[in-house]
């Protein structure tokens, strides 16, 4: 009979550590809570923002245009991953696509979006306060060395009238955000200003070894120019005929 009770005493510490295991496994994985707080734009269409494939309804509506703010709340599994995607409401089309993984899920806290119609920029922007009279302008350059091979971060960049008189100096013109803003009074109507672009701190054109001139309409009050490179008969241009300011209040 102790035998026997030996016997039943084991299997019984036995069964119960089998147990244990298979709670653990099933429930002892490695999460992290996620937060995404997003904040975009989008003019003149609409966007779909989708978690999963799933839309993400905003005021109960699943699509949204211009001021665009919510929060996501979910949880991430470690070895596995959710993806944001951000859709054009009228034709479906994927505007751009972001996996978030256990790894990297704090690099998506605050999340910033500016959707027009030639561009996608993953920026959060703010139309600059410019006094009565005066001419403001800020620089982006999203796509710096996607043709020209330029491998740096920034570019120096000298505003000028047409006779070369010097309106403005940007020290830093980078990717990722605009730049300072620099203000100037306004002096006409038509005549164009002319954007000149070197490596920083240089006045050595930031590609090529001919002055890079880039003609800017200029527009009373706040002007957010977007840079980009383009590709022309083989050869790389840089347009400035992009205006965030043109889409906000």
């Amino acid at each position: 009979m102790k035998k026997a009770r030996i016997l039943v005493l084991a299997l019984l510490v036995l069964a119960t550590s089998s147990c244990e295991n298979e709670l653990t496994e099933e429930f002892d994985v490695a999460q992290k809570a996620g937060t995404i707080n997003i904040k975009g734009f989008s003019a003149p269409g609409a966007v779909q923002l989708r978690f999963n494939n799933e839309p993400v309804l905003i005021n109960g509506s699943s699509f949204y245009n211009e001021n665009i703010e919510t929060t996501l709340h979910f949880v991430v599994d470690k070895g596995e991953s959710d993806v944001l995607g951000i859709y054009d409401n009228d034709t479906g089309n994927e505007r751009a696509k972001y996996e978030i993984t256990y790894d990297n899920i704090a690099d998506y806290k605050d999340f910033y979006f500016f959707n027009l119609p030639d561009i996608f920029l993953e920026v959060y922007a703010v139309k600059p306060s410019v006094n009565l009279g005066q001419v403001g302008f800020v620089f982006l350059f999203p796509n710096l060395g996607e043709y020209s091979g330029y491998n740096l971060e920034s570019v120096k960049g000298v505003l000028k009238k047409g006779n070369g008189t010097v309106l403005a100096t940007f020290e830093n013109i980078g990717t990722d955000d605009f730049s300072e803003l620099k203000v100037y009074n306004f002096f006409s109507n038509t005549a164009p200003v002319f954007l000149e672009l070197y490596k920083p701190g240089t006045t050595e054109p930031y590609t090529g070894t001919t002055p890079i001139q880039v003609q800017i309409s200029q527009t009373i009050g706040a002007n957010m120019i977007v840079l980009q490179e383009k590709m022309e008969n083989g050869t790389v241009v840089i347009k400035g005929d992009i205006d965030v300011a043109d889409y906000l209040e």
